[in-house]
């Protein structure tokens, strides 16, 4: 029996694209931060959120940050509510009928 990775398939491309695609997205972090605390004269600001099951818990050494850590966070927990919710969206507009 041959798997995709054993026969060459696509997966077995995918995955070393996938881990390149990683080192690259965490090099364009590294990158940002240091044009930041250059371009704002080795004042850096930082800011972070923390999400424990639904309560999300923000941190940040300046306003701007916090503000932008904040929106953020918001904008992630609509996001997973959407994707949780998503399948009963879908149900409920094809011809299953929810009961309680």
């Amino acid at each position: 029996m041959s798997t995709p990775v054993e026969g060459g398939g696509t997966l077995s491309k995918l995955v070393p694209a996938g881990i390149a695609l990683i080192f690259i997205g965490v090099l364009l972090i590294f990158i940002g931060v240091f044009y930041s605390i250059i371009r704002s004269g080795g004042k850096g600001e930082y800011g972070g959120v923390v999400v424990i099951g639904p309560f999300p818990i923000v941190f940040g050494s300046g306003g701007g940050a916090v503000k932008i850590a904040v929106i953020g966070a918001i904008i992630l927990m609509i996001l997973a509510l959407v994707i949780m919710l998503l399948p009963l969206l879908l149900a409920r507009g094809g011809t299953v009928a929810w009961k309680p």
